[in-house]
């Protein structure tokens, strides 16, 4: 299973949008509405993705339109003034980030090499899987952001256009480990001194583990410490609810971490 679409963003932005997609940008565009000014272009950088989309605009447009009171209809002609300046300044100083994004990119992927030949061979052997997972997680937290996940989804867009169907995979292996990264290091700071349950034991465990190996070690985790996989699926979904649907509302990060966790429930359900 993969974690991203290889539907390209142009194919993405060609279609009408779904239901889902209409209610998270109808969500971003009041909760934007509202946003101080000097609030504002964090708040865009945060959700990029789905800010800079001509269906957000578009979005924006049809609100305007169907807008009751002029306070309205001036505050939605007013958001979308401020999204373009806000787009422009943040396209200007983020090129130097994303370089920098680029290079760490680079630095996870050239760890799935073969470190004698240079080549990438796939599937990727597991001392490969656990290089790239070694080179991710020396990078700073920071860096883990929205801007290296672009990066990500560039890479895999252009790999999927160029057939490279073996780079495509290598790139998905990282958001993989992206997210059981992301997630392991939240649930550590939520959990605090809190004391950890078996079952919790056993989702960081999967949340370690390569998503090619999920079903063995959670059949055998499970078995050993006598747990019900009912229980690991509401373990998972706590965190779903604590964690991920608290991240920006339509970040990259939300939507990956998400999606990797419904990987993992559905392969848990079927144990």
């Amino acid at each position: 299973s993969r974690c991203i679409s290889d539907q390209s963003r142009l194919e993405g932005n060609q279609r009408e949008p779904t239901a889902q997609e209409l209610a998270v940008m109808d969500e971003m565009i009041s909760k934007l509405a509202d946003a101080k000014p000097y609030d504002l272009p964090n708040a865009v950088r945060r959700a990029f993705r789905v800010c800079s989309s001509p269906q957000f605009f578009m979005r924006i447009a049809q609100r305007t339109d169907a807008a009751v009171t002029s306070v309205e209809k001036e505050r939605m002609s007013s958001l979308a003034s401020n999204l373009v300046a806000c787009l422009d300044a943040i396209v200007s100083t983020t090129e130097d980030q994303l370089d920098e994004r680029a290079k760490e990119v680079e630095s996870v992927v050239k760890a799935a090499a073969e470190p004698e030949s240079g080549e990438f061979l796939v599937p990727l052997a597991m001392e490969r899987v656990d290089a790239m997972k070694i080179a991710l997680q020396k990078l700073e937290p920071s860096s883990l952001d929205e801007g290296f996940l672009a990066t990500l989804d560039t890479w895999t867009n252009k790999s999927f256009e160029d057939g490279m169907d073996g780079m495509v995979g290598i790139l998905q292996k990282v958001l993989q480990l992206y997210a059981g990264t992301q997630l392991l290091r939240q649930r550590e700071v939520v959990r605090g001194d809190a004391e950890v349950t078996p079952v919790a034991t056993v989702f960081d465990t999967l949340l370690d583990t390569d998503s090619d190996n999920w079903e063995s070690i959670a059949r055998q985790e499970l078995k050993e410490k006598d747990i019900p996989a009912s229980n690991l699926v509401s373990e998972i979904q706590r965190t779903m609810e604590s964690i991920v649907l608290n991240l920006d509302t339509g970040s990259m990060a939300q939507r990956i971490q998400a999606e990797y966790l419904k990987e993992m429930v559905g392969r848990v359900e079927k144990i």
